[in-house]
């Protein structure tokens, strides 16, 4: 059952992103076909408007962000950007939203077909695991307008690509197929079209069914790991694992195991 992102519709009666829950899962497709779901302020507020709603609700474990055939994202709204100067309070809910949409509880997985380019390669950039078809096409063209990626785009290139590979796409504008995305590390996996939300729902079920408590220590401990040096992100690791085994989830785990049966994880 689909329902409506929770921003505006910039002046037409199609809801910005679109919302099927299907718990323990919740798929958030993108929604503006006609230009190639390009982010604009509404549609990125919406996107972290719908994630909040999302993760309040302790049935959905795992959200799945797609677009559409053509694009998954083909960038930022240039328009909006052309009539933007510095400090605009556009610009700042803007950044306020992607900072709502990285600091979101519930695992993110994207599954990309077409472009991701832009703020849409940013997004993807931004979930924790994507997965692409063979058409998807990933790039940073900022530079060839006179901006630099600005949600995120310059750090975490650096840290999933590496320096020299992020740079000649920021710099010279190159764009990654799926093969090169996936073996770079941005995507995981390349499956065809018509499998690929079949394939993300199967990974998202598969995070589901282990345990809230484990999954949220897991990726803050990545996390860390993205922004600090090896000694902090271990501590920082060992401090998840001693949460982990306190929690009531691990004890069920432990009884699970022992007593051969499915685990019946409460997030505690």
């Amino acid at each position: 059952m689909s329902e409506p992102g929770t921003a505006g519709v910039e002046g037409t009666e199609e809801p910005l992103v679109l919302v099927e829950r299907d718990a323990p899962i919740a798929l958030v497709r993108l929604n503006r076909p006609a230009q190639l779901n390009a982010i604009s302020n509404g549609l990125i507020v919406a996107l972290a408007n719908a994630l909040a709603d999302i993760a309040a609700e302790p049935a959905i474990r795992c959200v799945i962000i797609t677009g559409g055939e053509k694009a998954f994202s083909a960038g930022a709204d240039i328009a909006e950007f052309a009539a933007a100067t510095a400090g605009d309070e556009a610009l700042t809910g803007r950044a306020a939203a992607w900072d709502r949409i990285r600091r979101c509880p519930v695992p993110l997985i994207a599954a990309v077909d077409g472009y991701a380019l832009g703020g849409g390669c940013e997004l993807v950039l931004t979930c924790d695991i994507a997965i692409a078809t063979p058409s998807a096409a990933f790039g940073l063209p900022e530079t060839t307008i006179g901006l630099i990626p600005g949600a995120g785009g310059t750090q975490r290139a650096i840290r999933i690509l590496g320096k020299p590979l992020a740079l000649e796409m920021i710099l010279a504008g190159r764009r990654l197929t799926a093969e090169e995305a996936l073996q770079h590390g941005l995507v995981s996996r390349v499956v065809e079209r018509d499998a690929l939300l079949a394939e993300a729902r199967r990974i998202a079920g598969e995070i589901a069914k282990r345990s809230p408590v484990a999954i949220r220590l897991a990726r803050e401990a990545v996390a860390a790991a993205l922004e600090t040096s090896l000694e902090d992100g271990l501590a920082r690791e060992r401090e998840g694992f001693a949460v982990a085994i306190s929690s009531e989830d691990a004890k069920e785990g432990f009884a699970a195991f022992l007593e051969k049966r499915p685990p019946h994880f409460r997030g505690r």
